[in-house]
């Protein structure tokens, strides 16, 4: 099957699921709000572009969670199982089965306690404890079972990652493994967080500051960098000068073929000042604009958000907007996003694109089968070409 990288519509939020060739699907971030007349209804999008077990459970062979905030992790304790699989029920009639998660990606954050500029939804709360679940399984030399295993991304502070040992991903290295299974049809390279520092100020100490930032090498055949995806969550501007100041000289790093601009097209990713307060006369942070602005030739920018407007709102914000389109039009790329994303009905649809051998390309709007427990849910119809 050829890879796929699927958007979907949520609003300003994010939830992104990448299918490989080899049939394993990573989800990153969800964001499943309450269905009305302007809510597409992004958990059945999801369901159908997932495989079932034995037992008919969906499942994701791993999910990425880049932060805790509830626009990244909306719709948990509704739409996904957690705790041990042996504890699954069987959905009721009329209720549709709970996704399995069988592999956890995590920042440490998990690790946190809650506090002013730590606060935890519902939904978050329920992800640290299966993830506390995961780790302690670990930490005991429990057997593993299908829905046990758990990766921690990023070392945190004061020692509390030190004794995780294979469970654990360290900044620089490379997650080559799936759900405990070699996968030669990706990689993943853990760009942040970073563990704090006695030097870092205080604007390195917001949530948003541990967001994981990593970029994806999706594999065409032979071909393992055809489609690079640099994913940041809600990191903000003093983060991605970091991550200049630590790959200007390597910047393979950091480059992308996709990017979905942090924070949901915030004009923060990209300044210290306010879009609101300053206007046309707020500064772009030239070191942030570099780290992001690594487009190689045709590519894509996603913004996961609302509809784009020429106002002071942020975000999303027209001046980010701006920024972005700068950067695809120099390398005759494309800034897209979701919110617009239409049929010919003028109903916003996910936004696909289909892993080719030179790079991404965006699928036409079509109507998908729903055959994904014999394999995959399929789309029917040709790639629509860039250009």
């Amino acid at each position: 099957m050829a890879a796929v990288i699927t958007f979907f519509p949520v609003d300003n939020g994010d939830m992104t699921l990448l299918e490989l060739e080899s049939g394993r699907r990573i989800l990153i971030d969800m964001n499943i709000r309450q269905l009305g007349d302007d809510v597409r209804d992004v958990a059945k999008d999801l369901r159908e572009r997932l495989k079932t077990d034995g037992d008919r459970r969906p499942y994701v062979d791993a999910m990425l969670l880049s932060h805790p905030d509830w626009d990244h992790i909306r719709g948990l304790k509704k739409h996904f199982h957690l705790g041990p699989l042996s504890d699954y029920k069987k959905p009721k009639d009329g209720e549709d089965p709970k996704i399995v998660i069988r592999e956890m990606w995590s920042s440490p954050m998990v690790f946190r306690r809650a506090s002013n500029g730590h606060t935890l939804s519902d939904d978050a709360k329920a992800w640290n404890a299966e993830a506390k679940r995961r780790v302690q399984l670990v930490k005991d030399k429990k057997t593993i079972n299908v829905g046990d295993r758990i990766l921690i991304l990023g070392e945190d502070q004061d020692g509390k990652t030190d004794n995780l040992g294979s469970i654990l991903v360290k900044i620089g290295e490379t997650i080559t493994r799936i759900n405990g299974t070699a996968d030669s049809s990706f990689r993943g390279l853990l760009l942040a967080p970073k563990p704090k520092g006695s030097d870092d100020d205080e604007t390195l100490r917001k949530k948003n500051h541990s967001s994981v930032i990593m970029q994806f090498s999706i594999a065409y055949g032979t071909t393992m960098d055809a489609c690079k995806f640099l994913s940041g969550g809600d990191a903000e501007v003093a983060i991605w000068e970091r991550i200049w100041d630590d790959h200007k000289n390597d910047k393979l790093k950091i480059e992308y073929d996709l990017l979905q601009p942090p924070h949901h097209c915030s004009w923060h990713s990209l300044s210290y000042d306010s879009w609101s307060e300053k206007g046309e006369d707020a500064v772009v942070s030239s070191k942030a604009r570099k780290a992001l602005g690594q487009a190689r030739d045709g590519a894509y920018i996603v913004a996961s958000s609302k509809e784009i407007h020429d106002d002071d709102i942020d975000p999303p914000c027209i001046r980010a907007k701006r920024e972005y389109r700068s950067i695809t039009d120099g390398v005759s790329g494309e800034f897209l996003n979701t919110a617009i994303h239409k049929d010919k009905d003028g109903k916003v649809v996910p936004l696909e694109f289909e892993i080719a051998a030179d790079g991404p390309v965006p699928r036409k709007v079509t109507k998908r089968s729903t055959s994904a427990a014999a394999g995959g849910a399929a789309i029917g119809s040709q790639p629509l070409k860039h250009g």
